[in-house]
């Protein structure tokens, strides 16, 4: 078994695994979407998520037959679904 840095969080520790072994299935996807959240969180806060939108702008335009207009369709569409998120 690989040994936990400091810095790692135990997310299954032994009271919530025996929780999961007595849960319905919407306690267990409540349970997985916490954690889930917890981990985008993390690679939020820690700077893994990160868009730069300019260079991923100038990037697709380099792109040959992606135009002003078609460019700025797909930027469009991408920052709707950053800002969802």
């Amino acid at each position: 078994m690989a040994e936990q840095t400091n810095e790692q969080k135990e997310i299954l520790d032994r009271a919530l695994y025996k929780k999961i072994k007595q849960m319905n299935r919407q306690d267990m996807a409540d349970v997985l979407k916490n954690i889930y959240q917890t981990g985008y969180d993390d690679a939020l806060n820690n700077g893994i998520i990160d868009l730069d939108t300019d260079q991923l702008r100038s990037e697709i335009g380099q792109i040959k037959g992606i135009g002003e207009s078609r460019l700025n369709e797909i930027m469009s569409i991408i920052e709707k679904f950053v800002s969802e998120n």
